[in-house]
Formats: C-alpha cells, structure tokens, sequence
C-alpha cells in the first residue's frame, strides 16, 4: 500500500472515531447505551492510534506521545466496559479513558488541520499563534465539561449494561 493510500486510511479511521465519539460521549450525557457505537467509536479510535505508529518516523514525536496516550487510556476504558461492565467505579474509568482517548483524538485532528490546510496553516504556521491557541483551548474547555458532566448524568440515569439495546 502506497503511503498516500496508507494515509488516506487512517484519515479516515480517524474522522469516523471523531464522529462516533461525538455520538457516543452526548449518547452518555443522555443516558443511552449506544452499544454499536461505542463500538466503533471504541475500535476506530484504537485503531487511529496503532496505525499513527505505522508511518515512517525517525523519532518520537509529540503525535507519538498522544498516541501512547491514548492507547493508556482505551487499556482501561475497553476492560471497564466490556470486562467489568461498568460496575462500581469502572463506569468512571470507562467515561473519563474514553473522552480522554477522544480528546487526544481531536487534539490530533486540530493539530493535523493547521498543517495541512492553507488557510489554517496561514493563519498560525507556527501552532503558537492565538488562532491555534485559541482552537486547542476551546477543544480543551469543550472536553473537560463533557468529560465532568457525562459520568454525572450517565451514573444518576442508572444506567447500566444489561438493559435493553438500542
């Protein structure tokens, strides 16, 4: 496989766990399970992460380390909700290692859009001008409230694993 083609491919598993991940994070704010899709959202994002670390690097980079970091947290938030099926403090584990996940996943996305698309790239070149600043600070803000409000709302609706699906 071509690297173009290579690229385009996880590009495009990286949009559908972004999408996915939209769904299934308002999905707990709403109380649903979602099971399908936490599925998807679950496996492209894994996936995003483990084929970043498939181009050709020379070191580790800054996409390297959010890989890593992602990867962490999907460790631990795919046992919780498939091992431990949410139980006691997993459905915590399991909200907070997937937003994180995502988020690192957005953060990558935002990053990758100020490189590569001109009118972003002339608005911050070097990613230190406020308009990148400002991008990654609101993805931050938007991240830490659905990370803070899901687990309230997901663990007061009751919610729980062997209701049924979708």
């Amino acid at each position: 496989m071509s690297l173009a083609t290579f690229t385009a491919v996880h590009v495009a598993i990286s949009l559908i766990g972004i999408a996915s991940g939209f769904v299934v994070m308002f999905g707990l704010i709403g109380g649903s399970r979602m099971d399908r899709m936490t599925a998807v959202f679950l496996s492209t994002t894994t996936l995003t992460s483990i084929t970043g670390f498939l181009f050709p690097f020379e070191r580790l980079t800054p996409g390297d380390i959010i890989g890593i970091l992602s990867l962490v947290m999907l460790l631990f938030a795919i046992p919780a909700r498939y091992l431990f099926q949410l139980a006691g403090p997993w459905r915590s584990i399991y909200i907070i290692g997937s937003a994180l996940a995502f988020y690192f996943n957005f953060f990558v996305l935002i990053v990758q859009s100020f490189e590569k698309v001109p009118a972003l790239k002339a608005l911050a070149p070097t990613q230190t001008e406020p308009p990148f600043v400002i991008a990654q600070l609101v993805a931050l803000l938007f991240f830490t409230a659905l990370t803070v409000l899901a687990p309230s709302v997901f663990i007061r609706s009751g919610f729980v694993l062997h209701s049924p699906p979708e």
